[in-house]
C-alpha cells in the first residue's frame, strides 16, 4: 500500500506510468526533466527488548488499547541499523541497550518498509517516550509471534532460542 505519487517534484508535472527495467513506475512525461519515482521501501528498525529477563513490548499512540508490539523507528540518515535501534530504544523507554545480534530483515509490503530486526539487551528503569502510551513484560515463554510486520521477527528469535533461557 505504498502512496501513489501523482506530481513531479522538480516540474509539477502530473505522473504517468512508465514500463522501465520489467517495471512499472511513476515518471515525468516532460521533455528534458526525467524524474522517475522508484518508490523504494523506507528503512525501518525494530528492537525485541530484553529487560530484566523479560520482553518488553510497547503500544503507540494511536494504537488500540490491546495491541502491543516491538520498539521500532526509522533509521536516520547518517546512522547504522544497530545505532538506530539502540536509539530507538533510548527515546521510546529511556533505556540503555546493546545490540545483542542481528534477528532478520524482513519486507512489510503494507507499508512499504524494509525492517531490520535486532535483539536488544537492555539496562535501566523503563520511561515512556511521547511516542508511547504504554507498556507490558512478557516471559519470553510466553510471548506468541504474529503473522506480519515485526511478529516475523518474534517467530524467529524465538526459534533461536535455546529451550529453557
Amino acid at each position: 500500500m505504498s502512496v501513489e505519487m501523482r506530481f513531479c517534484p522538480r516540474c509539477a508535472t502530473e505522473l504517468t506510468d512508465k514500463v522501465e527495467e520489467g517495471r512499472t513506475r511513476r515518471a515525468c512525461p516532460k521533455e528534458g526533466c526525467g524524474f522517475i519515482h522508484y518508490g523504494n521501501p523506507v528503512p525501518v528498525v525494530a528492537a525485541i527488548v530484553e529487560h530484566e529477563g523479560a520482553v518488553l513490548l510497547v503500544r503507540a499512540v494511536g494504537w488500540p488499547e490491546k495491541f502491543f508490539g516491538l520498539v521500532t523507528g526509522f533509521l536516520e540518515a547518517g546512522e547504522s541499523p544497530e545505532q538506530g535501534v539502540l536509539r530507538e530504544v533510548k527515546e521510546e523507554l529511556d533505556l540503555d541497550g546493546e545490540v545483542a545480534g542481528l534477528v532478520g530483515v524482513y519486507s512489510f509490503e503494507l507499508r512499504n518498509e524494509l525492517i531490520v530486526a535486532f535483539h536488544v539487551r537492555a539496562t535501566g528503569v523503563v520511561k515512556l517516550g511521547a511516542e508511547l502510551t504504554g507498556f507490558k513484560k512478557i516471559a519470553p515463554e510466553k510471548l506468541r509471534p504474529w503473522e506480519f510486520g515485526t511478529g516475523l521477527a518474534v517467530r524467529d528469535w524465538l526459534a533461536k532460542r535455546p529451550s529453557g533461557s
